[in-house]
């Protein structure tokens, strides 16, 4: 089929006017993020049936067509694991397209692959062999070849037929809202952001770290988040996180202690070094004067829980009891990651989950209803949720 590239205001207008009169659009993004914190969009591809349009996100100034387009809650948008094309759309325009059908969850459901690509779905819904030989461009760059526009055409062209059938199947099993409820779910999870009071949570290692080192480590982790966000750096391109680590554990109160750091590049050290070392001193006097209660408590993981095994094979069995029930694959209905997630939320009163302000997988969306009895007859009552209860916990990091 033929494409258009679509690189003026006026145009992009009349292409998401027609597309708002179908029923469904399949959509792909291609961007960059090497060095940034968040994705750089490149290219929009869009099909709806009828027309195949490749968007120039350099070229067009007024966005609000395609954002409404995004918000029309009577088109359905098609995507194939759709994670970084939501975070691609938060950045670039605020949004994330409603309501959202992923190809690969929904083929996941179906039982046809679990978390498979692009190319193998089209290969096995529409028999169809996709080169995926320019999945490597630099999509910022300008002019794009036309073997480079193909390839993006392509990502949509098959989409859509392959949506068809899959939604026709998912219908069939009375799942068809599970995956809308996925992607919603999924959607909140891209737009939480981390508070940088509870950055140092997602630092590896942290639970080797005692109060005082952790105290270090949670100013550490707000001041290279703060940055990141504000220069969109990805985060090591700011301070590598086992660096940032080593900083916390061995306390450096000069330069040449800092330099010893393993690995720490000397643009790094001249860059940031005596901001390193200002928090680190800061840090060290805030603990020193805070009372004994008001101490950061060392991080808690999973494996020191003495019931944590059994509590875990205990959560795979009502897994895969439900699926059964449902009929559906267990690690559709619960990852050991998200089992993880689960009992981290029920049992620790600071982890990453709440200090998002999000619930749980196993407690959101389609989930909740299915897990939820079960869950309470095994963990007991279910604690308190949301960001509300940490924020008594642990002050606010000033950066």
């Amino acid at each position: 089929m033929d494409y258009e590239l679509v690189n003026s205001d006026i145009r992009l207008r009349e292409v998401c006017e027609q597309a708002e009169c179908c029923p469904a659009v399949a959509l792909d993004t291609e961007f960059v993020r090497t060095r940034t914190l968040m994705p750089q969009l490149g290219l929009i591809q869009l099909y709806d049936g009828k027309q195949l349009v490749l968007i120039d996100p350099l070229e067009i100034q007024d966005f609000s067509p395609f954002v409404h387009l995004m918000q029309n809650q009577r088109v359905v948008k098609v995507l194939h694991s759709c994670s970084e094309d939501l975070e691609t759309f938060l950045a670039a325009f605020d949004v994330v397209p409603i309501p959202l059908f992923d190809t690969q969850f929904a083929a996941g459901v179906l039982e046809i692959g679990t978390t498979m690509g692009y190319a193998k779905l089209v290969e096995e819904l529409c028999g169809v062999m996709l080169d995926k030989g320019e999945s490597r461009t630099d999509w910022l760059a300008r002019p794009l070849s036309q073997k480079q526009l193909a390839y993006a055409a392509n990502d949509v062209l098959y989409l859509l037929p392959a949506f068809l059938q899959l939604d026709e199947q998912i219908t069939q099993h009375g799942k068809r809202q599970w995956v809308f409820d996925e992607m919603a779910s999924l959607a909140e999870k891209k737009r939480a952001n981390m508070p940088l009071e509870y950055a140092y949570l997602q630092v590896k290692n942290n639970w080797r770290l005692s109060s005082k080192q952790l105290n270090v480590l949670q100013h550490l982790a707000a001041w290279r988040l703060s940055v990141a966000r504000e220069k969109d750096l990805a985060l090591n391109f700011v301070f590598k996180e086992s660096q940032l680590f080593e900083v916390a554990l061995y306390l450096p109160a000069s330069k040449a202690a800092l330099s010893r750091i393993h690995g720490l590049p000397p643009q790094v050290l001249r860059r940031y070094g005596q901001t390193v070392l200002k928090i680190v001193e800061s840090a060290l006097e805030e603990f020193a004067q805070m009372p004994q209660g008001a101490h950061l408590p060392r991080v808690k993981r999973l494996v020191d829980v003495s019931q944590y095994k059994k509590t875990l094979a205990a959560v795979k069995d009502i897994a895969a009891s439900l699926a059964t029930q449902q009929g559906v694959s267990a690690e559709v209905l619960a990852s050991k990651k998200q089992m993880n997630q689960l009992l981290k939320w029920w049992w620790f009163d600071i982890e990453e989950t709440r200090a998002l302000g999000i619930m749980p997988d196993l407690l959101s969306g389609w989930r909740r209803e299915l897990f939820m009895p079960a869950l309470i007859d095994l963990l007991g009552p279910m604690p308190e949720s949301g960001i509300q209860g940490l924020s008594q916990t642990i002050k606010q990091v000033n950066v």
